[in-house]
């Protein structure tokens, strides 16, 4: 997978997702006040501790289930 630096928003940060192959996500800041995306981060730390494979935050998740809690959380 090729590494691009991408630029991110201010208030925003990137996360990796997926299993086998990972695509990169850029999401509010204001998501990890939220409940669904914390048990996201908490398996990120469960996986991979602080040494996260991509470089960046890696969460090991399928790239469905993460849009479906992301989705949710854009609607409210």
């Amino acid at each position: 997978m090729g590494f691009e630096s991408k630029n991110v928003p201010k208030g925003y940060f990137a996360v990796y997702v997926g299993e086998a192959q990972k695509k990169r996500f850029v999401v509010p800041i204001s998501y990890l006040k939220n409940p669904s995306f914390q048990n996201l981060l908490s398996q990120a730390e469960e996986e991979f501790g602080f040494n996260h494979p991509m470089g960046a935050l890696t969460i090991p998740c399928t790239e469905e289930a993460f849009i479906d809690v992301t989705s949710g959380l854009n609607s409210s």
